[in-house]
């Protein structure tokens, strides 16, 4: 039963300093974005704080893919209210729920890198969330780019009249939970600081994104429609990535996929990443 003198409420932009002091100083943190997309996702996604007077105690952070699915995009709980954090957690997710179904949503997600040791994998279980997929992480040392692909491809910029093109990508490569929708390619486009599209014959048949954490890069995303995979253009994608994080001089790159996303654990594995031994996973709840 949450104490009287807690408040819950929508978090706005005029809450963010004090979101950022709760993640520099909580040890009790889950966070699947970076500080440049928190005003874009209070901007468009539902978040609830937990506050006690105007201090901010605790907050949960959602963020739509594609509907009809979400994602918790962060959850945090002050070092005072640590010993709470699984009442706070079941609190601001009832209360998110219906805000959420209010966007369409039917089914919401959390992911975590380490099914062993996530701190909040086993609190979910009793919130209503059950296992869904499986994740490998891979990780990359050096630089090496076996193959330049498919040269006739050409790889430019991301411009906003592309936004047809990639939700084409999306809608025939993707389950719904995976998908990008309009809103996320504009909030990429504006917080990542590499985000290209694959051309061929002047059609765009792919995209890449990755995204820089002080020394560490992430491979986000490398997508090609399927009617254009087979023809080296997500080796043509990856080598410029690659080149980007050389660029960057990052010590290591990581990258997320599916289980049995077999294709791509190959372009990985050719490009020298390795599988490291810890499994990822998803949970969902539906609403």
């Amino acid at each position: 039963m949450a104490r009287s003198f807690e408040e819950v409420r929508i978090l706005t932009s005029s809450d963010i300093p004090q979101v950022k002091h709760l993640l520099e100083t909580s040890e009790y943190i889950y966070q699947r974005f970076t500080l440049d997309e928190l005003p874009s996702i209070l901007a468009h996604y539902p978040a609830l704080g937990v506050f006690n007077g105007s201090s901010l105690r605790g907050f949960i952070l959602s963020q739509t893919v594609h509907a009809p699915s979400a994602w918790i995009a962060g959850f945090c709980v002050s070092w005072t209210e640590n010993r709470a954090y699984a009442r706070l957690l079941h609190t601001l997710l009832e209360q998110l729920a219906p805000h959420l179904a209010a966007q369409g949503i039917h089914h919401l997600h959390y992911s975590g890198n380490d099914v062993e040791n996530d701190w909040l994998h086993d609190v979910l279980l009793t919130q209503g969330f059950v296992p869904y997929r499986s994740l490998y992480a891979y990780d990359k040392f050096d630089y090496r780019i076996p193959t330049q692909g498919n040269q006739q491809v050409v790889i430019r910029p991301f411009q906003a009249r592309d936004i047809p093109a990639l939700l084409n990508i999306e809608e025939a490569s993707f389950e719904d939970l995976w998908r990008y929708d309009a809103v996320s390619f504009h909030d990429i486009a504006a917080t990542h600081p590499y985000f290209v599209v694959a051309e061929l014959d002047g059609k765009v048949i792919g995209y890449q994104f990755n995204a820089l954490d002080d020394e560490y890069g992430y491979l986000v995303r490398i997508a090609v429609h399927p009617s254009a995979r087979g023809r080296g253009i997500g080796a043509r994608l990856m080598a410029e990535a690659i080149r980007f994080f050389e660029k960057a001089r990052v010590i290591r790159i990581m990258l997320n996929t599916q289980d049995d996303n077999i294709q791509a654990h190959r372009l990985y594995e050719w490009f020298g990443f390795t599988r490291i031994q810890q499994v990822g996973f998803v949970l969902r709840k539906n609403l």
